[in-house]
């Protein structure tokens, strides 16, 4: 069998077997690892802006380049990992995986709506943040982003 096979047998496999959804406090945890990987992320690469320009922060419009910058690095880590590896380094080390609901394999426009607009709502209307509990409430443990996105938070198998 060659590769392809193999990943196709295994998500039919999947697909047979019961879920187990993760929860919100699990999937709190991984987060909060997350933040920490783009923080880290973010000092090492963003240092560097603290010698240019006598250590003033460059301003391009309301906003400061380095804070466009976090943002488009926070952003494209949830993105990118969770495209190629359909979980981040937090949902790894808590063993917790992103799936369509259907089981194909994630596509960019779930993951454009999960990641990008859904984190968005989340973290820039501060009362959206709050919803997030809603997690802890529905059947499938679903977040607001997972509803747009049309995802799933499961254990890993």
């Amino acid at each position: 069998m060659n590769e392809e096979e193999i990943e196709y047998t295994t998500e039919a496999t999947q697909r047979s077997l019961p879920r187990r959804y993760a929860g919100f406090w699990m999937r709190f945890w991984a987060y909060l690892i997350d933040l920490i990987v783009i923080f880290s992320i973010n000092g090492i690469l963003l240092s560097p802006f603290k010698f240019i320009n006598d250590g003033s922060p460059i301003d391009v419009g309301f906003w400061t380049l380095t804070g466009i910058l976090g943002a488009v690095i926070f952003y494209a880590y949830f993105l990118l990992m969770t495209k190629f590896f359909k979980q981040t380094v937090g949902k790894m080390i808590f063993g917790l995986k992103v799936i369509r609901n259907d089981a194909q394999p994630l596509a960019w426009s779930d993951l454009l709506f999960r990641e990008l607009v859904g984190r968005f709502i989340h973290r820039v209307f501060f009362f959206m943040a709050l919803l997030y509990i809603v997690v802890a409430y529905t059947p499938e443990k679903q977040g607001v982003h997972d509803m747009i996105g049309n995802t799933r938070v499961v254990f890993v198998e």
